[in-house]
């Protein structure tokens, strides 16, 4: 009655790790395709803004005439821009050591680069304003020009900042949606699993003998697989029981001839023979008793039927009222949908036993409580009489295979035996204690943790 691990925990726990995945996989998608965005796209402002800064500064090449001083900067050509101070367009005219500098710029000075071409850097402009600064270099009037373009950049990096924040909130939701349409096809992938674990635990339970075959191609293989190797158990256990039943019947009348030719008249007269042979004869019977439940119990391989507390215990009562004595009062108490989950046969071996011994001992009453404690994990029987007890220091013995405290009483001595070996199958505990009704209580722990 091994128990098999549950398989619902293993289906959460595939579902989180997928989802930790997910989200970690989009989460550097995400970032990696943002980034990756936003330098694009500032990679073409910038060539955009280059050729716009390029035509500016021929346009400031253009404005470049001969005046009465000499070289000139014609004032009439030049963009209004640049005539308004932090306008955000700026410019610089070097030219055989004479400067003009863009009003716009008032009192800020722009540094003479030397690279041609837009400048990969930003550089700081009047009113903490970050400039986009183009070199233009041309030759003329016999004489080298160099003319620096600038124009702000700030807007664009604000935009940037803003896209980032509206990308970084359109890339939460679309993550969470994600992630919960992840989790619904992951679940949905899962159910055929799901059925199969609640189809495995019915066929722990008894509620089935085989597993539907009506489930995804992926999944047919291991379910008939499974219905071969439950089936193939099933009949060997089968074949073994009858084989042992077939072997007690076989040596039941062999012992009651043997019996029956040992109490004969003719070995009165050697007493010592026959006492011997009895002993021998009666240990026989026991060993073989013993051998056949031991057998039984380690055949188990597949749990059978629960055991119902409700529907079970009023039958086996009824039995043993009718056995011993109708006037015997026996009363039972578990709650109506108490199930125990060991294999219905070992628990009524186990309560018969149990109750078949209470009823020998009591004068008028015996009582059985079954329940299940969820907080220790285990489920607890206790069988109890009226009857005359057990001395406590007599208890440890009674629970040794065949002692009996008074031969007057029939039977064999065998169902404590019995009783202990289904207990200790189960992983249990057996206790013999004080009855509160005076005489011997049987206290019983099962672990549910061991439960098939």
């Amino acid at each position: 009655m091994r128990k098999l691990s549950p398989l619902k925990p293993a289906f959460n726990s595939i579902q989180q790790r997928l989802s930790v995945g997910l989200i970690g996989v989009l989460i550097l998608v995400g970032l990696l395709l943002a980034q990756l965005s936003l330098w694009v796209f500032d990679q073409g402002l910038r060539r955009y803004f280059s050729t716009q800064l390029q035509t500016q500064s021929e346009t400031l090449l253009a404005a470049l005439v001969r005046g009465t001083n000499g070289i000139e900067l014609d004032q009439q050509r030049i963009g209004a821009a640049y005539q308004r101070p932090f306008s955000g367009y700026y410019f610089l005219i070097d030219f055989d050591g004479k400067q003009w500098r863009s009003r716009s710029l008032w009192d800020h000075q722009l540094p003479l680069l030397t690279q041609r071409g837009l400048q990969r850097a930003l550089h700081d402009g009047p009113e903490a304003q970050q400039l986009l600064v183009y070199r233009a270099q041309f030759r003329r009037f016999g004489k080298t020009i160099v003319i620096q373009v600038a124009q702000d950049y700030t807007p664009m990096l604000d935009n940037f900042r803003r896209m980032q924040f509206m990308g970084g909130g359109l890339g939460l939701a679309a993550l969470i949606l994600l992630v919960l349409l992840q989790r619904y096809l992951v679940a949905r992938s899962l159910r055929p699993l799901e059925d199969l674990r609640a189809q495995i635990a019915q066929l722990q339970q008894g509620q089935r003998s085989t597993l539907e075959t009506a489930v995804p191609s992926e999944l047919k293989p291991l379910v008939e697989q499974l219905n071969r190797l439950s089936q193939h158990t099933e009949d060997r256990l089968k074949r073994s029981r009858n084989a042992l039943g077939n072997l007690g019947h076989a040596l039941k009348t062999p012992l009651a001839i043997l019996f029956s030719l040992a109490n004969r008249s003719e070995l009165n007269n050697q007493p010592q023979l026959r006492d011997n042979l009895r002993s021998q004869l009666q240990q026989m019977q026991e060993r073989i008793s013993r051998e056949l439940a031991r057998a039984r119990l380690a055949g188990e391989a597949l749990p059978g039927a629960h055991f119902h507390c409700a529907a079970e215990l009023p039958d086996l009562i009824s039995t043993l009222q009718l056995i011993h004595r109708r006037d015997l009062q026996v009363h039972w108490s578990a709650p109506a949908d108490l199930r125990l989950p060991w294999d219905r046969e070992d628990i009524l071996e186990l309560l018969g036993n149990l109750l078949d011994n209470a009823c020998k001992w009591a004068r008028q009453q015996v009582q059985v409580n079954i329940r299940h404690n969820p907080v220790a994990q285990h489920f607890e029987l206790v069988i109890e009489d009226d009857g005359p007890g057990i001395a406590a220091a007599e208890r440890e013995q009674v629970l040794s295979r065949g002692t009996r405290i008074d031969e007057q009483v029939q039977g064999h001595g065998l169902g404590l035996g019995i009783v202990r070996d289904i207990v200790e199958h189960c992983g249990g505990v057996l206790q013999l204690q004080q009855s509160s009704l005076g005489g011997l209580a049987v206290v019983i722990h099962l672990p549910a943790t061991n439960a098939c």
